[in-house]
């Protein structure tokens, strides 16, 4: 039988070392390119595979009760690298999933050295890559080299890929209370697909505004590397701090304009208001409007639970800015992370808009699964919605945010996520009780529900686990 043609792959981090691996197994060469050490990065210490730059923790490793460790799970079972060596070499952390950085990654290159199907080439890809490779994985990470940056952006048309990159608070829905907050778009102004009560207001008084703007200004903040003091914000966007710092007025003449929203408790507009747009197609996720911001984590939630109707808010994701290349993906690619304007590209990891290392590796697994699939003439077939891996598949891709007219909606408010159940769709019937029969209330019936969630992914995974191996023949 006749070997088929290597396909490259760009980047032997997490992503590219994951896509590499899912490639190989399915018995098609890889040629893995990797520019450190001839060119390091700004953020990179070593010449190693897999490196973890930040922290060494892979979180919640809690897969009944935890989206990511759900994710960790179906990694498990779709035969991850990246999942194998984090299990040799984890330390102790509790619930979570950390692991020794320097012996992981060295774990991930000895393995990735091992295998006789792939074949690494230690230099820089300048531009794009030649024309005669006909399939590419692209997986260069958030520090994608300015050269390569440029030449996507100059085929997509994006123009400049790496900026501050503002990343707004996510909020669950079904944490806000409604009982202050309320549904309506200013002016009850009905936009596209709208219906004139799109956003959720969360309305604040004078003394309630001025303390919350008193509160970002002290609020302990996140401060720039020296390498990325020179990067441009996007889209011209400011942390919400930054904005307060120029007056305290002007946070009300901004993203805290109460104009045109009636507070239904007084018939009146508030002195500000924050406002809640949705962030995802079931409706389970709402972000802060205008609330990029620096910062930290719990200074976040500490802050921004003084917001009237937000004193019990769960956090899907917390606000950050930092510098980032990152495609707009549900512009630009496929269901099956090609690139439209130039389909022998895939991308893969943190540059199609994912947060975080199990998150980008994911990615990275479901790319180099696809590029062989296609390169050996089989029908790809992607994870279904259910599971952590398809949701996560349909977040960057726009897969299950189709408009009536069946364009692809988000793609011009999309932002990295790391996986959460707010991803995935609701269940058909939620639990009301536990085995016993007795009513659940607050807390159990929101970690009854997440259970059952996990179990149904796990179970579709395993559906869809089968009909890859049987139309792939991986091991």
């Amino acid at each position: 039988m006749t070997r088929p043609s290597p396909i490259h792959v760009i980047g032997a981090g997490l992503a590219g070392s994951e896509a590499a691996h899912q490639i190989a197994a399915r018995g098609v060469p890889v040629v893995l390119h990797e520019m450190r050490p001839e060119r390091m990065t700004d953020a990179h210490k070593s010449d190693g595979f897999a490196e973890l730059v930040c922290s060494n923790s892979f979180r919640s490793d809690d897969w009944e009760n935890n989206a990511v460790g759900l994710l960790h799970e179906e990694m498990r079972r779709a035969g991850s690298l990246i999942m194998a060596a984090a299990d040799v070499h984890k330390l102790p952390a509790g619930g979570a999933l950390a692991v020794d950085r320097d012996a992981f990654s060295a774990e991930v290159t000895r393995r990735i050295e091992a295998n006789p199907l792939i074949t690494i080439e230690r230099s820089e890809v300048t531009g794009l890559p030649p024309s005669d490779w006909s399939s590419v994985v692209i997986a260069t990470g958030p520090l994608t080299s300015p050269s390569l940056s440029a030449a996507v952006g100059a085929l997509t048309g994006e123009g400049e890929l790496a900026f501050f990159d503002a990343i707004a608070p996510v909020i669950h829905r079904d944490s806000v209370d409604t009982s202050v907050a309320w549904f309506q778009s200013r002016y009850d102004k009905a936009g596209p697909a709208g219906t004139g009560a799109d956003y959720l207001n969360c309305p604040m008084n004078k003394e309630q505004y001025y303390a919350f703007v008193d509160a970002l200004l002290a609020g302990d903040k996140t401060v720039f590397k020296e390498w990325e003091s020179n990067t441009p914000y996007f889209d011209g966007c400011l942390p919400v701090e930054v904005m307060a710092e120029r007056g305290r007025d002007t946070l009300r003449y901004g993203p805290m304009k109460p104009v045109g929203l009636d507070d239904p408790r007084t018939g009146r507009w508030p002195y500000a208001v924050v406002q809640l747009r949705q962030d995802n197609a079931l409706g389970t996720l709402w972000n802060m409007v205008g609330f990029q911001t620096k910062l930290k984590h719990a200074e976040q939630v500490r802050i921004f639970r003084m917001v009237p109707g937000l004193e019990n808010a769960e956090f899907a994701r917390l606000g950050g800015l930092h510098r980032n290349t990152y495609l707009n993906s549900p512009k630009l690619l496929d269901g099956t992370l090609r690139l439209k304007a130039e389909a022998r590209l895939r991308f893969a990891g943190q540059i199609t808009g994912v947060e975080g290392y199990v998150e980008s590796a994911a990615i990275g697994l479901l790319a180099g699964l696809f590029a062989a699939t296609q390169r050996i003439g089989k029908d790809i077939v992607a994870p279904p919605n259910t599971t952590a891996l398809g949701a996560l598949l349909a977040h960057i891709t726009g897969g299950h945010l189709i408009a009536d007219d069946g364009a692809r909606s988000n793609a011009r408010s999309f932002q990295p996520m790391n996986i959460n159940y707010g991803l995935l769709p609701e269940l058909d019937a939620a639990p009301v009780t536990d085995p016993s029969g007795k009513k659940l209330k607050g807390p159990e019936r929101g970690r009854a529900k997440k259970q059952v969630m996990s179990r149904r992914a796990l179970a579709d995974l395993q559906t869809w686990l089968a009909r890859t191996k049987v139309a792939t023949g991986a091991e």
